[in-house]
């Protein structure tokens, strides 16, 4: 299922055919293509929210025929080094290790750093930063959103390709609600960081904070999916939690 979306510059617009199954990456690949922008320069936003590379079309349920996106193209000049050297944080069942990296290296490159400074084996790490999985190793950690004081969660797959997590813990959250619901309340939660978006939305309906409706979540601009849970969207304690009326569907 496709739709034609308008893609709005400084410049100017213009019309693009979209999928729902299109992943945002991709849509930055044929604005490329049309106008010569590289990918790494492009930012897509609707409302002041980022579209993230690794989500779907599908997966912003406001993106509809006809929607306006806004295109927002960095300067072209190359950066200095000292402009891409940004300081992160990986953070596995065991530790956290700090480190500069360049935002221009890739996923590979991040892992074999790990290995060296940790000794955890390339092949059994996965990364996730923010609740995609960074699995596409040839990529630049600016691709995946890597910025300055980012903190990438770090798996260990075992041989039978299961996945070694640490023990679940409470979060404290706040739960905060646009202004079409409640006039725009901020809710503290306490939670464990295993439980899945769905029991969230449980507790929230369960406790008369909600009334019975549908909802979406969205966590540092990323649309939360129901059946993860709060560890696998990178939520930590402190974190803020927005509320949205309406479902999340994917077109097929």
């Amino acid at each position: 299922m496709t739709m034609r979306v308008m893609i709005s510059t400084i410049e100017g617009e213009f019309l693009i055919d979209v999928g729902h199954k299109e992943t945002i990456l991709e849509v930055k690949h044929k604005i490329e293509q049309l106008l010569g922008v590289p990918v790494a320069f492009q930012t897509l936003s609707i409302y002041g929210l980022e579209l993230i590379d690794g989500l779907d079309m599908g997966d912003y349920p406001f993106v509809l025929e006809g929607t306006k996106i806004d295109l927002t193209i960095a300067p072209l000049q190359p950066p200095s080094q000292s402009d891409t050297m940004i300081q992160i944080t990986i953070k596995t069942s065991s530790k956290k290790i700090h480190m500069e990296v360049d935002r221009t290296e890739t996923v590979r490159s991040l892992k074999e750093k790990i290995h060296i400074l940790d000794g955890i084996p390339i092949k059994r790490l996965m990364l996730h930063f923010s609740g995609i999985e960074m699995g596409e190793e040839f990529r630049s950690l600016s691709e995946y959103g890597i910025c300055d004081q980012s903190e990438i969660i770090g798996f260990l797959k075992n041989t039978n390709r299961s996945i070694t997590e640490p023990p679940s813990k409470r979060l404290s959250v706040l739960v905060q609600t646009s202004s079409c619901l409640l006039n725009s309340a901020s809710i503290p939660l306490e939670i464990k960081d295993t439980s899945t978006v769905n029991e969230l939305r449980k507790i929230l309906l369960d406790g008369k904070v909600l009334p019975a409706d549908d909802y979406f979540f969205i966590h540092k601009q990323r649309i939360m999916r129901d059946s993860f849970n709060l560890r696998w969207h990178g939520v930590e304690n402190g974190d803020s939690l927005y509320v949205f009326k309406g479902t999340v569907s994917r077109g097929h």
